[in-house]
């Protein structure tokens, strides 16, 4: 199978080319890291829009780590979403997610301090949304993600990713406001079959990038 993207940074300005054409009321970026970063970066610039990061942590199945069960999602105090079909699959009861919030909690607040230096997310009040990963795989933590969004009465939400399992989006389509997606592959098979490079982003790229931009504007 062709690689659809070069990289994360490539398919951020694929992006960009149709988010800049939508005209959004004051737009705010907020990547979810950390591979959501380097695809929300050239999307901030051209949309000359600030660029911020949403701390989800996934919570993932007993014996299977890589497959989301729970999403935690920042906030106070932070908000717990659950995929119910991944839970009876995988026998996550509750009181497997209540013993693995906790870690994933401490996990937002470790990135909390190392990326925005403890400070809370931006007020997002009568601001257009536009939420940015890398791909979406089974929903979960961008379900959580999009969820969470709502307390913050933001004008509206528009979802940007450039991979999507196309039943993973139908089910968040109700989620946002809009939904930008550059390829729904009849065949997935992760979200990074569809990269050339994906390579694990690192918090020295995360920083960097939040950097340039805080420099640029």
């Amino acid at each position: 199978m062709r690689e659809t993207f070069l990289d994360r940074h490539q398919a951020g300005e694929q992006l960009a080319d149709v988010l800049e054409g939508l005209h959004l009321r004051q737009p705010v970026v907020l990547a979810l890291p950390r591979g959501g970063v380097p695809v929300a970066l050239p999307i901030a610039r051209r949309l000359q829009a600030p660029l911020d990061l949403l701390l989800v942590r996934k919570i993932g199945a007993p014996h299977q780590p890589e497959l989301a069960v729970a999403a935690v999602v920042e906030g106070d105090p932070p908000q717990t979403v659950l995929d119910e079909a991944n839970c009876r699959h995988t026998g996550a009861d509750a009181d497997y997610i209540a013993g693995e919030q906790p870690e994933a909690v401490r996990e937002i607040e470790r990135r909390r301090q190392r990326y925005r230096q403890g400070r809370p997310l931006r007020t997002l009040t009568g601001r257009t949304v536009v939420v940015v990963d890398d791909g979406i795989a089974t929903g979960t933590t961008m379900r959580a993600a999009l969820r969470a969004l709502r307390r913050e009465r933001p004008h509206a939400v528009v979802l940007a990713v450039p991979v999507a399992a196309p039943e993973s989006l139908a089910e968040l389509a109700g989620e946002a406001d809009r939904v930008v997606c550059l390829l729904q592959p009849t065949w997935f098979g992760g979200v990074g079959a569809h990269y050339r490079d994906f390579h694990q982003v690192q918090d020295d790229e995360v920083l960097s990038a939040l950097a340039s931009l805080r420099d640029r504007q």
